[in-house]
């Protein structure tokens, strides 16, 4: 030892005994190391499990609410649609959701969330952005129900738009289908011609568009061929619809200020 600290003359002797002793250090540091090691991957593993398992949270979240914003951006589309047809109806309209749908082979009728407290009236004209849906008959105080214009009992007057002959268009039982049972058979009328509302009737304003002609079969021993046509209209998808208000206040022959100033001359509007 006294050697060893004066001269360093076992310096040697030590870098070999250390290189000897070296793996017994590693054994006994073993079993720690290894817990160690053990304890770090367990721990990252759950870490990393933890972090999977929220990060399939926020994505299940963020589709979800992609699906949303998707739902409203289809809305928005349907609400412009029904906004640019309001503006080019040039009436007074609501708009109205569907809260129900019964469309039994023989009865179809839907449900919306507008009654009589904003003003609907029984025969008010139902309409969607495409064309006429239907017609209301029965307004109750908070939600009206709409008959289609496919259902059996109901009927339209319409007209061709390109040669303006009249008729009705009465509902099949079809969601797609209308049927225009009393035009004879040599009725100039083609598959693709255009209905529109004829206005006679009371019901429904000019100019409507109805639906277009699928079929034309004349019937030689019958006196009416069988015609069919496809509602415009998107009956069986529409969520939002429109309620319309025809302007129906007569026009006065002459303006108030107009009879005022005749009164005012002496003349008594008679002559």
């Amino acid at each position: 030892m006294v050697a060893d600290h004066r001269r360093d003359h076992l310096t040697a002797v030590r870098a070999a005994l250390s290189v000897a002793v070296y793996p017994i250090q590693y054994l006994a540091a073993l079993p720690d190391t290894l817990q160690n090691t053990v304890f770090e991957s367990v721990s990252t593993y759950s870490n990393l499990v933890a972090e999977n398992r929220r990060l399939k949270q926020e994505q299940l979240v963020n589709k979800t609410r992609l699906l949303k914003f998707s739902e409203l951006e289809k809305e928005n589309v349907r609400l412009r649609a029904l906004l640019e047809s309001s503006f080019k109806l040039g009436e007074q309209v609501l708009i109205a959701e569907l809260l129900s749908v019964n469309l039994a082979p023989y009865e179809q009728i839907v449900v919306v969330n507008k009654g009589g407290r904003f003003g609907v009236y029984k025969g008010q004209p139902v309409l969607d952005a495409n064309g006429v849906v239907g017609q209301v008959i029965r307004a109750n105080p908070l939600n009206a129900e709409v008959m289609l214009i496919t259902d059996p009992n109901h009927g339209i007057p319409v007209q061709l738009n390109r040669n303006g002959i009249r008729t009705i268009a009465v509902g099949s039982g079809r969601i797609d289908t209308l049927i225009l049972p009393l035009l004879p058979n040599n009725t100039d009328i083609k598959p693709g011609d255009l209905l529109i509302t004829s206005g006679l009737g009371g019901t429904f304003p000019y100019g409507y568009p109805v639906g277009t002609v699928t079929s034309v079969a004349p019937q030689p021993d019958k006196p009416f061929a069988s015609i069919s046509a496809k509602p415009i209209a998107h009956l069986d998808r529409s969520r939002e619809l429109l309620l319309v208000w025809s302007n129906t206040t007569p026009i006065p022959l002459f303006p108030d200020s107009e009879k005022t100033a005749q009164n005012g001359d002496g003349s008594d509007g008679n002559e």
